[in-house]
């Protein structure tokens, strides 16, 4: 860790360091580039002759800090996930990074995390504080085993089954989100922060363009934005290969194992007790392209737990069946589910006309008021060209699709209680971003159900489910009011009380 600590820290300030060596370097002083180097070495080195951490029979315990001591106990029985992270560095080094999740730090995004320990030890010790979850039992015959020897020799346990797995093909999905441009914006930004951008614009190439003409001017711009999507295309695959590289999801009956990552490996153990549904994530490029992202339901845990990547619509049901279903879905096949619906695809009811007309009222409404202000001006006597007007015309078109695939996208239904599964609420909304959730009956908490102005005239209302895992609150917008009682007795059965 005396080599870790450094290394992580120095990586962390680079933009620091960047400023620093800029500036050394423009007052003459290389001294300036050398004390934040040694401020921050200084500092991590610190880190490991101030960190001690023990594990107990009833506590986990971390103390940290040098100037402001700081100590942190987490009781072993509040435990409800525990990640295992390796960057190359701890790999190389047989390390790993083992953060606990208890529930309560998960808005946060806080994790209690003992850092750099023995990578042998790892799979026994996250064993053992599992072990009150019914994950894995603590030790056999008085010695620790590891997870899958546990899973093998327990009677109590089924083996475990894949559910999932990364196929190297499913990177052509990657560009379609918006991922690549959160990897190059902020490095672009920081090169004209440190003026690249006057450099650029400087330069004889582009002056050559500017002179050109329209035409020289037209292909520069297009010859631009083919290499800015090129860019950040593979950006966006760079990242999804490094991050979910070799991905496999392991259900054995009682928890939920991911593991994934090309240079930093990730474990993740999730508790099936606490699974309350899951969201397919569907983007309209993701769409477009027939595939989608899978997310849990998790009390407890991240709203946006991710437990498939962008992946063909095919896994994603798949897998969404398995987890929603386990006992009734059959397994054929990634490529083809079981017969019949799937939760994934199962039909929706439709929010009606009046639903239809709202989506549209809400995507022309805007188009129409800057149409009234551009006409209020042109009457008051303000001169703009009249190529202005050709915005709105052509928007229009525009904000009728927009608002038709709106539509299309919102509806609901009720998967009926079986003898080995729940009864399953799954709402839909969204174009641009459009979710559909699964969410079980018995994690429904409470219901809302609003109504604005409009809607009230109009008879319609949002229902809002409210339960204690993922995002806390899931909508069915714009539903007639008499199916929103309906919909309530359907899902939770005698909740409603006498009105």
């Amino acid at each position: 860790m005396l080599l870790v600590h450094p290394v992580t820290e120095v990586v962390k300030f680079i933009p620091v360091l960047i400023g620093s060596v800029i500036l050394g370097t423009s007052s003459g002083n290389h001294v300036w580039s050398i004390i934040p180097l040694a401020l921050i070495v200084g500092f991590a080195l610190t880190r490991w002759f101030t960190t001690t951490y023990r594990v107990g029979p009833t506590h986990v315990e971390l103390r940290t800090g040098l100037v402001q001591r700081k100590k942190l106990a987490v009781p072993r029985s509040r435990i409800r996930s525990v990640d295992i992270e390796a960057d190359l560095l701890h790999r190389l080094l047989g390390l790993a990074v083992l953060a606990i999740g208890t529930g309560q730090q998960a808005d946060s995004g806080e994790k209690f995390k003992l850092d750099a320990l023995d990578a042998r030890l790892v799979p026994d010790l996250r064993v053992a504080l599992l072990a009150h979850t019914g994950g894995a039992p603590q030790s056999i015959a008085g010695q620790p085993v590891s997870l899958d020897k546990a899973t093998a020799e327990s009677p109590g346990m089924q083996p475990g089954r894949e559910i999932a797995h990364w196929n190297p093909a499913w990177v052509r999905y990657a560009p379609l989100s918006l991922t690549g441009f959160a990897i190059i914006a902020p490095i672009v930004g920081l090169a004209f922060q440190y003026g690249v951008g006057q450099v650029l614009f400087r330069s004889d190439a582009v002056q050559r363009v500017e002179n050109g003409g329209a035409a020289l001017i037209a292909i520069g711009t297009i010859g631009l934005i083919v290499v800015i999507v090129l860019i950040v295309s593979l950006a966006a695959c760079a990242r999804y290969l490094t991050t979910y590289f070799g991905l496999r999801v392991i259900d054995d009956g009682r928890t939920l194992h991911l593991r994934h990552g090309l240079f930093t490996t990730r474990q993740i153990t999730l508790d099936l007790a606490r699974f309350r549904g899951a969201t397919v994530n569907e983007p309209l490029l993701l769409r477009l392209a027939g595939a989608a992202e899978l997310e849990a339901i998790m009390v407890g845990a991240s709203p946006r737990q991710k437990i498939l990547p962008q992946a063909p619509r095919t896994a994603i049901e798949h897998t969404l069946s398995h987890l929603l279903a386990p006992n009734e879905f059959q397994d054929k096949g990634f490529a083809s589910p079981a017969a019949g619906p799937t939760p994934g695809s199962a039909p929706l009811i439709a929010h009606g006309p009046i639903a239809r007309r709202r989506r549209h009222t809400r995507t022309l409404a805007p188009i129409a008021v800057a149409a009234l202000v551009m006409l209020i001006f042109s009457i008051a006597g303000a001169d703009f060209s009249p190529w202005w007007w050709l915005a709105p015309v052509l928007l229009v078109p525009v904000a009728i699709a927009l608002a038709e695939d709106r539509y299309r996208g919102l509806g609901h239904t009720v998967l009926p209680e079986t003898a080995t599964s729940p009864a399953w609420l799954i709402t839909r909304s969204g174009s641009l971003g459009r979710d559909r959730d699964c969410l079980e009956a018995p994690g429904v908490i409470g219901w809302t159900v609003r109504q604005s102005f409009f809607q009230r005239r109009a008879g319609v209302a949002t229902l809002v489910a409210a339960a204690a895992a993922g995002k806390k609150r899931y909508h069915v917008l714009d539903i007639p009011l008499d199916e929103a009682w309906a919909l309530i007795d359907a899902v939770t059965p005698g909740q409603l009380g006498s009105r």
